[in-house]
């Protein structure tokens, strides 16, 4: 019985910890994508500042170009996060079914222990009447 309650808990905690991982990364995805979205808006106004919208100018803001240049990197690691999330996703997906089919081999085992000492109940009832009907008949 201990070992069961062990591993129900080891299953609950491993479930527990892809979830967090899972919001982890898409925590960090969210990050990513707001701070790209920011540095779009620094670009446009850098841009709007100096006049050039054209990356090919050669005046074009060295502020707006390092800008482009983190948000692309962000955007890089936020594609590179996603593919990492489908990963936990399955890892979660997985462990959550693992942990389904221990709670079900579980009750299967609890009910098995029910209906084994409900029989002894019942074969403990069966003695005590047949007792009681000996002593009156006597």
């Amino acid at each position: 019985m201990k070992s069961r309650e062990t591993v129900m808990r080891l299953k609950r905690f491993q479930v527990d910890e892809k979830r967090r991982r899972v919001a982890q990364i898409e925590m960090m995805i969210a990050d990513f994508e707001r701070m790209a979205a920011d540095l779009d808006r620094e670009i446009a106004i850098e841009e709007q500042r100096a006049g050039i919208s054209d990356k090919a100018h050669f005046a074009y803001p060295t502020y707006a170009r390092a800008a482009m240049q983190r948000k692309e990197n962000l955007v890089r690691s936020a594609d590179e996060l996603k593919g990492q999330l489908v990963d936990a996703r399955a890892e979660l997906e997985d462990a959550f079914e693992d942990l389904k089919k221990f709670e079900i081999l579980e009750d299967r085992e609890q009910a098995r222990e029910r209906a084994a000492e409900s029989a002894r109940e019942q074969s403990e009832m069966d003695r005590v009447a047949m007792s009681m009907r000996g002593f009156a008949r006597a």
